[in-house]
């Protein structure tokens, strides 16, 4: 071999290659309102596809340290197989295809960061991203709502910081840039807790999540915010519970959660009067009605997967057209996964996203180290989130939802009980203290 194909190899072996791709990758999906803003769907596709492109060498390059059973979930890729199979009776095979692919780009690049980066080293990227993209969106609604008094229309920042809020920052909507505080907060603390930053940044970076969290002005990030500080609460007690307690802890957990959920569904009008959320459960309520409906005409297979609802195909058209609102998706991601995948695809969207939380929690509750606890955390915020919005179906959302379940399928699932002699990848090995 020839030294320029020999050095090439040896770039896309290296560590600072692995750790620039994964902060490039959750800059990119973090950052995917803002580059279609400023570059369209193209540009923004563009960038996704030269990051598969350099991942997918990356996977060659080093494919000797991976083994094909460790890629991914099962159930991920049994999911995955269903959503594509749904082009045999979509309405729009075009559609089709490339809803598939806006959830299969975010999957491979979160395949590919779960592979070569441990959770601390994935956390520290994550934590570096949303620092500089919540500083960035913070100096905007600055420049936008007390230096210039006025919006900035092509970024959907609507200029409201001086008379305390709602703002969007770099992120187009109030929710989606509360589902991003509250992942950053988690984030920053998980990172203060390991001392993976300087005490100084830890505080500013919190201080920072929480001030914008707080100008959202959002009941939904309320609600959100909410539940993973119980869910942080919970689980820094089944932490500190004796091993010979813990499983019976664990089952009194998952019957209070059953419970709650029961109660919070049966008293969930007057939980949204509390909320201030009338408005947006209306709209919703109403939308979800009309989801359901159409559901309902095939409840097995559903529609067709396509991601974001396209302007002009059936269902989604006759749905915009009855609820009076443009809508993109049904603002649930289980219902757009009942409209578009049935109810096979709900089924198989349960295994993965129950799998993987099952996996990261027992994993939380058992490994000393704090790190081990950012994946369930993330995981319910997502699933929190995921009941007013389907963000989780896409971008960011997924991608995390991905990472997370890879790194507990790899520490806690079948696969961690097979051969781990001289065959075995070496370098798991020594990251596993720090995971």
């Amino acid at each position: 071999m020839t030294s320029a194909p020999r050095s090439i190899l040896d770039f896309l072996r290296s560590s600072a290659l692995a750790a620039a791709f994964a902060t490039a990758a959750i800059g990119a999906l973090f950052s995917t309102h803002l580059i279609r803003q400023l570059m369209g769907d193209a540009g923004y596709g563009a960038v996704i596809t030269g990051l598969c492109v350099i991942g997918a060498g990356m996977l060659v390059a080093r494919r000797r340290e991976l083994r094909a059973f460790e890629i991914m979930p099962t159930t991920l890729l049994l999911l995955l197989i269903w959503l594509l199979l749904t082009v045999f009776w979509s309405r729009s095979v075009g559609a089709t295809l490339g809803g598939w692919l806006q959830l299969a780009a975010p999957t491979f690049l979160a395949i590919v960061v779960a592979q070569f980066r441990d959770t601390l080293q994935t956390v520290r990227a994550t934590g570096d991203v949303l620092r500089f993209l919540l500083t960035g969106s913070l100096a905007i609604e600055i420049l936008s709502g007390i230096l210039l008094d006025g919006p900035v229309p092509f970024l959907g920042i609507a200029g409201n910081l001086a008379e305390g809020g709602p703002i969007q920052g770099l992120f187009g909507t109030r929710t989606m840039l509360g589902l991003v505080t509250i992942l950053a907060l988690i984030t920053f603390l998980v990172e203060w807790r390991t001392r993976s930053v300087a005490p100084g940044l830890s505080v500013y970076s919190v201080s920072l999540a929480v001030l914008l969290a707080v100008f959202t002005a959002s009941p939904i990030v309320l609600g959100m915010a909410v539940i993973a500080g119980l869910a942080t609460g919970v689980l820094a007690i089944v932490r500190r519970t004796p091993p010979h307690r813990r499983t019976a802890l664990q089952w009194a957990i998952a019957g209070a959660f059953a419970i709650a959920t029961i109660l919070v569904f049966t008293f969930r009008r007057p939980l949204v009067y509390w909320l201030n959320a009338e408005p947006d459960f209306l709209t919703r309520s109403r939308l979800w009605n009309e989801v359901l409906d159409m559901a309902a005409l095939r409840p097995v297979q559903g529609w067709g997967w396509v991601g974001t609802w396209p302007e002009n195909l059936m269902p989604y058209y006759f749905i915009r057209v009855t609820t009076g609102r443009d809508h993109a998706s049904a603002l649930n991601a289980w219902m757009d996964v009942l409209l578009q995948a049935g109810a096979v695809g709900v089924a198989l969207f349960v295994g993965f996203a129950g799998l993987a939380l099952a996996r990261a929690w027992v994993t939380a509750s058992e490994r000393r180290s704090t790190v081990y606890t950012w994946p369930p955390l993330v995981i319910i915020t997502l699933l929190a989130d995921s009941v007013v919005t389907s963000s989780l179906l896409g971008g960011f959302g997924w991608f995390l939802l991905v990472v997370c379940a890879t790194r507990a399928s790899l520490v806690r699932g079948w696969r961690s009980g097979l051969d781990t002699g001289p065959e075995s990848p070496g370098w798991r090995a020594p990251r596993a203290p720090r995971d």
